[in-house]
């Protein structure tokens, strides 16, 4: 048994971990950085810099901004400057109108925005905004994490700066609680209901966002597709509708639909796709809302597991990382114990590794797609033991 001590180092992570989130992460938390140096400075900037390494700028570069119809990262600076506040965190520009993109649009043309890669940036995961007007300037720079603050400047006074050593590179925190597998397992299955019961919110949020992408038209419009033609070549089958909804929920946040998501370690497709393939199967096998709640929370405990070691930002596609997590709730609604919800994990490991995160953007939904088939490609478990 997990003590009460160490429950709740695990339930203060979850929560830090699992947030909404309003559009893909990387170019919002540029937003974020941007509304927040704005806010610094106490006026509209006539000059905007910013340093971004590699893999923000590799996720910003083709994805749909949310209620803008349009990508990439200058319209996510503008939006961010002109009505961004930092106090919504991953769900920053929550309050964009037409009327705001139309401001936008036009601040991009009278602003210098200027971006430059990071190659030697500190982490994978390092947005450094500064913004200039009146002969004042303000700094606010983000790094590890979404919405970690670690730098804030005003006419290059320091405000706030994160304590010497207090960050690990791309790795967790020193305050974090070290997870391991059992540990993940252990709670999930364990610890008491009312505790983890704030995981319904996951699924809420994610089914609004897969029902509000299937009555229009998103991106590749894969879950349309699948629910209007799919019947008759994958069948009515739980497999599809788990595919279905995933897909079509990803389509729209790649698309810049404005529709929040619940995220996992600072990624909505991963939070989707540690969501609703689980919610799904549940549902069609007459599962009771505990046994949901417990599946949901081993899923996406998995994923907080699996990218302490993995870092925010990879190489490796991180809707590989989510679909494991999903693996492992389905493997244990089906009866699986803890040995043969480890052996799927193994499983979706030796299938899905190897596949790479080529940059957000509607092709998303096809890698969560694969992702999500995958989850039920191990044989089924005999009943717990």
């Amino acid at each position: 048994m997990i003590d009460k001590a160490t429950r709740e180092k695990i339930i203060s992570l979850i929560h830090r971990e699992v947030v909404p989130a309003l559009g893909c992460t990387e170019p919002i938390a540029v937003s974020l950085a941007v509304a927040k140096a704005t806010e610094l400075l106490g006026m509209q900037p006539e000059e905007i810099n910013l340093g971004l390494s590699g893999n923000i700028i590799k996720n910003a570069m083709g994805v749909g901004i949310p209620g803008t119809g349009m990508i990439g990262l200058p319209i996510a600076i503008a939006l961010g400057s002109l009505i961004g506040k930092s106090e919504y965190g991953l769900e920053v520009l929550k309050e964009v109108s037409p009327e705001a993109v139309e401001r936008g649009k036009a601040f991009i043309e009278s602003v210098p925005i200027n971006i430059k890669n990071l190659p030697d940036s500190p982490s994978n995961l390092h947005v450094d905004v500064e913004v200039r007007s009146q002969g004042h300037s303000a700094r606010a720079v983000i790094s590890r994490e979404h919405t970690l603050f670690v730098l804030l400047e005003k006419d290059s006074r320091t405000i706030f700066a994160e304590e010497e050593g207090a960050g690990n590179g791309d790795t967790q925190d020193a305050d974090d609680v070290q997870l391991n597998f059992r540990m993940v397992f252990d709670f999930a299955t364990t610890a008491p209901l009312e505790e983890i019961r704030f995981m319904k919110e996951a699924q809420r949020l994610n089914e609004e966002a897969a029902e509000f992408a299937l009555k229009g038209d998103y991106g590749h419009s894969l879950g349309a597709m699948i629910r209007n033609n799919g019947v008759k070549y994958m069948g009515d089958s739980t497999l599809a509708h788990m595919v279905e909804f995933t897909s079509a929920a990803c389509d729209a946040r790649m698309a810049g639909a404005m529709i929040p998501v619940m995220s996992n370690s600072g990624s909505g497709n991963q939070g989707i796709s540690a969501t609703l393939p689980v919610v799904v199967f549940a549902e069609e096998n007459g599962k009771t809302e505990e046994e949901l709640i417990r599946a949901l929370m081993l899923s996406h405990l998995t994923v907080i597991y699996i990218k302490q070691s993995l870092g925010r930002l990879s190489a490796l596609c991180g809707c590989v990382v989510a679909a494991t997590g999903s693996s492992c709730g389905i493997t244990w609604l089906m009866g699986g114990n803890y040995n043969q919800v480890a052996f799927a994990v193994q499983n979706m490991i030796a299938n899905l590794t190897g596949m790479i995160c080529d940059g957000a953007k509607p092709s998303c939904a096809l890698k969560v797609t694969t992702g999500v088939s995958t989850c039920l490609l191990y044989t089924s478990p005999s009943p717990r033991d």
